[in-house]
């Protein structure tokens, strides 16, 4: 993921609680900052998706699914860590 401009950082707020977030550039995903909700909004092609239907939960991973293996309609499939 690229760099995404400090001034864009620091007006966006978590849509679900309102806190700040944290970008984690090795996931591509803005993080919100608040422990009680901690949910991971994914950045595409440098665009964070501030939508809470797309974010990842606290404790579960993303996972590509390629479109050649899977319905037409299936971006992505979200599992549960192993170690929970």
């Amino acid at each position: 993921m690229t760099q995404l401009n400090e001034a864009l950082l620091g007006i966006l707020a978590c849509p679900n609680c309102r806190s700040s977030l944290v970008v984690d550039y090795e996931a591509s995903e803005l993080v919100c900052a608040k422990p009680e909700c901690g949910l991971a909004y994914p950045v595409r092609d440098s665009i964070p998706i501030l939508l809470v239907d797309e974010a990842r939960a606290p404790g579960h991973r993303r996972v590509e699914v390629s479109s050649d293996t899977a319905d037409e309609d299936v971006t992505h499939v979200v599992a549960r860590d192993e170690d929970e």
